[in-house]
């Protein structure tokens, strides 16, 4: 929008002009909405393109696309001053109404949700035979692992539309050669790693835990980009018909901090978020970095992430919650 030969307010200089927008409400008064940038001393200015919601300006009322100009007209001057045209004119150079649709828009009109999960077999946890280790199983059958699993997975198994979840494990040396894996199927089936629904998971993390000896080092970026490569295909298609989202459950010790910030910058250009689950009661430091909540991430480059793609969640803060705060936390940044 513009103005020009606008009437000059200053006693000294020129005016400082800006635009103000109000809505009716029901009851009559007028209510601000939006405020313009000031364009200092400029008696025909030119602002800036600026966004205004269409419900908050006219309740989403669409029926006009405006190309329009209005005086500026000053009553009081209109009475005393004979021949008073007005103290200027706004018009609207470019006005364009774009629908910007929400998530949740995408979901109705058919996006599917593909949830991964990955779990951490690092020795950081500490020896499964022993009580105080995360993956050890208690005698009612439970670890601190399997518990996040199932109340994290609870939460997110009802938007993945055939409840088939790829389940991978890293950091474990696997059978038969021993060799330490950073993705291996916990099912231990390279072409069909889908597990059925939560309860799937849980039993192949109770299969998978006696054949793999606990190792390191804690690399997340592996896994990342095994997800990101299905991610980085579904940008191929025509239509936005995926989105992926890789829950990794871990205790917070990462290795490969470095590759793991490049991997998040490249996969957060693609239809993907992560959610970080910390198990136990360690420095979650390099989890909270990665969120990224205070800044943007960047890679060790420099390159800045397009989006804030990264959601850590505490695990042990939310154990004694209701599950709807759990939910709330761990689908807080999707996408």
């Amino acid at each position: 929008m513009e103005a020009r030969k606008l009437d000059n307010k200053d006693l000294f200089g020129k005016s400082d002009p800006y635009l103000e927008f109000h809505k009716q409400t029901s009851d009559g008064t007028w209510l601000l909405v939006h405020r313009t940038e000031v364009i200092k001393n400029n008696l025909n200015p030119v602002w800036r393109p600026f966004k205004i919601s269409l419900n908050s300006l006219c309740y989403g009322d669409m029926d006009k696309t405006i190309k329009v100009e209005f005086e500026c007209i000053n009553e009081k001057k209109r009475q005393k001053k004979k021949g008073y045209k007005n103290s200027g004119v706004v018009s609207v150079k470019q006005c364009e109404i774009t629908v910007e649709c929400t998530f949740l828009d995408y979901i109705m009109g058919g996006c599917q949700l593909n949830f991964t999960v990955g779990v951490d077999f690092t020795s950081s946890s500490g020896d499964l035979l022993f009580p105080d280790s995360l993956h050890y199983i208690s005698p009612n059958g439970v670890n601190e692992y399997l518990t996040a699993i199932w109340s994290v997975g609870v939460v997110v198994q009802d938007y993945d539309a055939d409840k088939m979840f790829p389940a991978f494990g890293f950091g474990a040396q696997i059978p038969p050669q021993w060799q330490v894996s950073h993705e291996f199927p916990m099912n231990f089936s390279p072409s069909n790693p889908y597990c059925k629904g939560i309860q799937g998971i849980v039993e192949a993390y109770r299969a998978c835990l006696p054949q793999i000896k606990l190792y390191g080092p804690t690399n997340f970026s592996p896994i990342i980009n095994h997800v990101a490569r299905f991610a980085a295909a579904a940008t191929q298609q025509q239509t936005a018909s995926q989105y992926f989202v890789l829950l990794i459950i871990t205790d917070g010790v990462i290795t490969d901090l470095d590759e793991t910030r490049q991997a998040i910058v490249n996969a957060a250009k693609l239809p993907m978020s992560i959610i970080i689950v910390g198990v136990g009661g360690a420095d979650f430091s390099a989890m909270e970095f990665l969120d990224s909540d205070s800044g943007a991430l960047r890679s060790p480059s420099g390159e800045v992430a397009n989006r804030d793609i990264v959601q850590f969640v505490p695990f042990r803060q939310f154990q004694n919650a209701p599950k709807e705060a759990l939910a709330q936390c761990v689908l807080a940044e999707i996408p």
